[in-house]
């Protein structure tokens, strides 16, 4: 048995472009550079996603 934590979980991967700015109801460039800027960190992108959203 490995001890090795690396995950490949959806919750550990970058969103999508496309599926992200159709869930914040927001411009597919503004989602590219949220994405960009935060990376795997799905909890920050969504924050800022709800915040580019209003």
């Amino acid at each position: 048995m490995s001890d090795n934590k690396t995950s490949n979980s959806a919750a550990d991967q970058p969103y999508e472009p496309i599926p992200f700015a159709k869930k914040h109801r927001i411009s597919v460039e503004d989602a590219k550079a949220i994405i960009d800027r935060h990376g795997a960190d799905r909890k920050s992108a969504d924050k800022e996603g709800r915040r580019v959203s209003l």
